[in-house]
């Protein structure tokens, strides 16, 4: 397995801070500049820690197999983290909401993967999971470091609260998946895939929660973040790439849905939130065309992709696609399923033979 390189991943494109820090409305624009800083800093210390080593995390001492062990900070509006322990495994709910919000975020995507998936935790090896909630003044947005989730309060203008959709907490987690299996390079490509692989795992979470199915579920990510000046239902859609705001300040969803729309972009890692949209819709058309629950099918089979250990850090999408046709033949044979999966490719223009 490769070396493992943790990266700073969030969950609000900076294309879209860059856009709001350069509103002409002071409400809007200081929030944007201050989290654009934070972001930076931590990206600073990520890249440092990437280079000294990370402090290793290991499983509570006497830990039983199989059981989620979480602890929720509280970084009371400043920027030092972890912060102060507000809520430990087994403690009953408090006062802070917030607080409540991480801690069943964290229950919900731990569940899943050992539900779903047989993955005991992140690492597959038991991680405690931790996350700091209240970080930062106005903070817009929530980010994996590597070692944990952060969660900021938003601004009240354009962002509220990012524990309010759980698929924000699965999105952000699932990272700590890929950076523990796949581990694909945060850029062009490699970082979209590494950004869609959130999503799915974030929806799914969602819809795992909400005991939804693939014709059930909304489909976008994000869903209750945006203010509600904000023209737009979320972040992000899977169904309809580029539909999901349309907004004077945010401007418009630059999702592609297929290759014929590809972003070749500088920004943003090379538009890793942008192209995500493309193997998003991907696997959507898969858990569409497959019905039922999604992370028992289409799921399985990204899954599978991602940890089969038979990718490089810097799939292409065409790689990857051809890597889940793959482990959908390995798991179901040459039935329904295999053929959902390069009709789905098909229709985004992926090559997947």
């Amino acid at each position: 397995m490769e070396a493992i390189h943790p990266v700073f991943c969030t969950i609000v494109p900076p294309h879209v801070l860059d856009r709001l820090a350069r509103s002409e409305d002071p409400a809007l624009a200081a929030p944007a500049r201050r989290t654009l800083e934070a972001d930076a800093a931590q990206r600073t210390h990520r890249r440092l820690t990437t280079v000294i080593g990370a402090p290793s995390v290991a499983p509570a001492p006497g830990a039983p197999d199989n059981k989620v062990h979480r602890t929720i900070y509280d970084a009371r509006n400043r920027r030092e983290l972890p912060g102060r322990v507000v809520r430990k495994e087994g403690d009953k709910p408090g006062k802070d909401a917030t607080v409540n919000r991480a801690y069943a975020g964290l229950g919900a995507t731990f569940d899943l993967l050992l539900n779903a998936f047989e993955r005991n935790s992140i690492d597959g090896n038991g991680l405690p999971l931790n996350a700091s909630v209240h970080f930062d003044r106005e903070y817009g947005n929530a980010f994996w470091d590597g070692e944990q989730m952060v969660f900021g309060d938003g601004d009240g203008e354009i962002f509220l609260d990012f524990t309010l959709p759980v698929d924000v907490i699965g999105h952000e987690l699932a990272h700590g998946v890929t950076q523990y299996t796949a581990n694909f390079t945060y850029f062009g490509q490699p970082g979209a895939l590494n950004e869609s692989m959130s999503d799915v795992m974030g929806s799914l979470v969602k819809q795992y929660v909400g005991d939804q199915t693939a014709a059930e579920a909304d489909w976008l990510i994000g869903a209750g973040l945006l203010a509600e000046r904000v023209t737009g239902v979320a972040l992000r859609s899977m169904k309809a790439p580029g539909t999901a705001y349309d907004d004077d300040v945010l401007g418009k969803d630059p999702q592609p849905a297929t290759m014929d729309d590809y972003v070749t972009t500088g920004r943003d890692n090379g538009g890793v939130h942008i192209n995500s949209g493309i193997p998003n819709h991907a696997f959507y058309l898969l858990a569409e065309a497959l019905g039922g629950k999604a992370w028992e099918r289409a799921g399985r089979i990204w899954y599978d992709t991602l940890t089969a250990g038979t990718l490089t850090v810097t799939p292409t999408f065409a790689d990857f696609a051809r890597a889940t046709v793959a482990a959908a033949r390995n798991r179901f044979g040459e039935g329904e399923e295999l053929q959902a999966v390069l009709k789905a490719w098909e229709q985004v223009g992926v090559p997947s033979h």
